[in-house]
């Protein structure tokens, strides 16, 4: 075969050039090399999809996606006023997940089929991939760029990823820099990344949002890797007052090397051990040898075994509520000879006081308390069944322990209450039974401490703690500033609390006393078999 003498004579001729000093005519050369692969690269980053068919598409929007979005797109479906946040306005063309310019509305094809495909984390928006296939996805997005009048439209620019910066403690702390220098990040998403700058915030359309609690790697929208966390730094989060930092016309736009930089911060703030995990369900009390600790601060909480369950909105009875704030809960249980303590722990982004002007500016209407209750069975079950998981019922009955935060004019306080169903409830006083609490708020997080004796006087209406003991257990949650109060609340269903008993000299004792045994049993074995031959 011959050689292509034109690419031959081209490199022949630029090396002569170079070597009689030539050296523009090399670079001329090494420019077109450089656009031709920069081009390559360009269509590279863009998969291809096969076609899509919009009246096809249409057809499954009906069918799948009405409810939400509304049949206009406008995403004012029969559940809109139910969903927090709410379903996207397609006719607005403001998609909040893309990997192109800030200033291009229009989307790869590739961004709202990974939207379609993957769903929303922390959203009411599921995934279809399991439901749909790969045309059904690919003929809804045909059909979503007609909202719009997209649909002739080219697609814009994808962002300069330029050189990834790897995760290393170096980029971190650089990261770290550039999120609070001049309260770049830390305006809105708070000292600590949990989102709690007292800052009122709504997007374009008029709905309240809450910046992201980035310590919460499973509620972000695009994941938490650093690639998806830059290109949202890069794009912005159209509709919402998340800017891009890539933006020519401002003054805080920063390098592609910076935007690393923060990505890799970001990355960092996931508090992996408050994931939900479905297989922990049970809190495992620990015994300690001194006094149940009293501050939530103290660090002793810290080393007893933690548990993190997923708080939801309830939906059961008047007045349900839908739009939660608050999605999990972490609880931690020591105790001693003579009392046992919770340590009930929670993000919430404000600090709900009554009365307080910068609390009520950043609230809903209707400011009330903030405020958390544990759930616990009179009697420990002694078969499967268990009291009904909402306050109760009449052959049930429960404990519930509650504190609030309080108000300007009201101290905290710790409350008890004797329930055998939603509407047969009997409050006490709670210092009859030792009951106290405490709470602490810092930078975006309650932490609360429930405490009482094991055992108490008048035991007919009170739970009494026995070690070994697998003992139901359940959790409440309030948000003020959110409108909570009464049953607008969020919770959880029953998991269990055991209070482990110390080892002791049992187990060894035990161990013993086998031994000892198997060690007979084989003696007489051996002389029973001995006496056999001789015979």
């Amino acid at each position: 075969m011959a050689t292509p003498k034109f690419k031959v004579g081209a490199f022949q001729e630029a090396s002569r050039g170079a070597d009689k000093g030539g050296l523009p005519v090399l670079r001329q050369y090494l420019r077109l090399i450089v656009i031709f692969l920069t081009v390559l690269l360009g269509f590279m980053a863009r998969p291809a999809f096969p076609a899509g068919d919009a009246e096809k598409g249409e057809e499954i929007y009906v069918q799948r996606c009405t409810l939400c979005h509304g049949e206009e797109g406008d995403g004012m479906g029969p559940a809109a006023e139910r969903l927090n946040p709410p379903p996207r306005d397609f006719t607005m063309a403001q998609y909040k997940i893309r990997t192109t310019a800030f200033e291009e509305i229009v989307p790869v094809d590739s961004d709202l089929v990974r939207m379609i495909h993957d769903g929303m984390p922390s959203t009411a928006m599921p995934g279809w991939g399991d439901v749909l296939t790969e045309q059904d996805i690919n003929d809804l997005v045909a059909f979503l760029k007609t909202l719009a009048g997209l649909e002739e439209e080219e697609p814009g620019q994808v962002i300069d990823y330029g050189v990834q910066v790897p995760i290393s403690p170096e980029s971190i702390e650089t990261g770290r820099k550039l999120f609070h220098e001049d309260d770049r990040c830390s305006e809105c998403h708070g000292q600590a990344g949990k989102g709690d700058a007292v800052k009122k915030l709504k997007d374009d359309s008029g709905y309240r949002t809450w910046p992201r609690n980035l310590t919460k790697p499973w509620t972000f929208r695009g994941s938490n890797d650093p690639g998806d966390i830059f290109t949202r730094i890069t794009t912005g989060i159209a509709g919402t007052q998340m800017p891009s930092f890539d933006d020519p016309a401002s003054d805080g736009r920063l390098s592609i090397e910076q935007r690393w930089n923060i990505a890799n911060y970001v990355n960092s703030l996931a508090k992996t051990e408050k994931i939900v995990r479905p297989e922990n369900t049970v809190i495992r009390a620990t015994r300690v040898a001194g006094p149940v600790p009293v501050a939530p601060e103290d660090p002793q909480w810290q080393e007893a075994p933690s548990s993190t369950f997923l708080l939801v909105p309830q939906l059961i009875v008047a007045d349900r509520f839908f739009t939660p704030s608050n999605d999990t809960i972490t609880v931690r249980a020591l105790y001693n000879q003579d009392e046992i303590g919770f340590h009930v722990e929670w993000d919430d982004r404000t600090q709900s006081i009554p009365g307080d002007r910068a609390a009520k500016k950043v609230s809903e209407p209707g400011l009330g308390e903030d405020a958390v209750a544990i759930q616990l069975p009179v009697k420990i079950p002694t078969g499967p069944e268990k009291p009904y998981f909402l306050h109760g019922d009449s052959r049930h009955p429960v404990n519930l322990w509650s504190w609030r935060s309080g108000s300007t004019t009201e101290d905290p306080s710790v409350a008890l209450v004797t329930a055998r169903g939603i509407a047969d409830k009997i409050v006490r006083d709670a210092s009859t039974v030792g009951l106290q609490g405490r709470g602490s708020y810092h930078e975006g997080t309650w932490q609360v401490v429930l405490r009482r004796p094991l055992t108490t006087v008048g035991s007919a209406e009170d739970l009494q703690f026995v070690e070994g003991a697998f003992i139901p257990v359940a959790f409440s949650a309030w948000d003020g500033s959110n409108g909570e109060r009464g049953s607008a609340h969020t919770l959880t269903t029953w998991y269990w609390l055991l209070l482990k008993p110390e080892p002791g000299n049992k187990p060894w004792l035990f161990a013993g006393f086998a031994f000892v045994l198997i060690l007979l049993l084989e003696i007489w074995w051996a002389r029973t078999a001995v006496r056999r031959v001789r015979s």
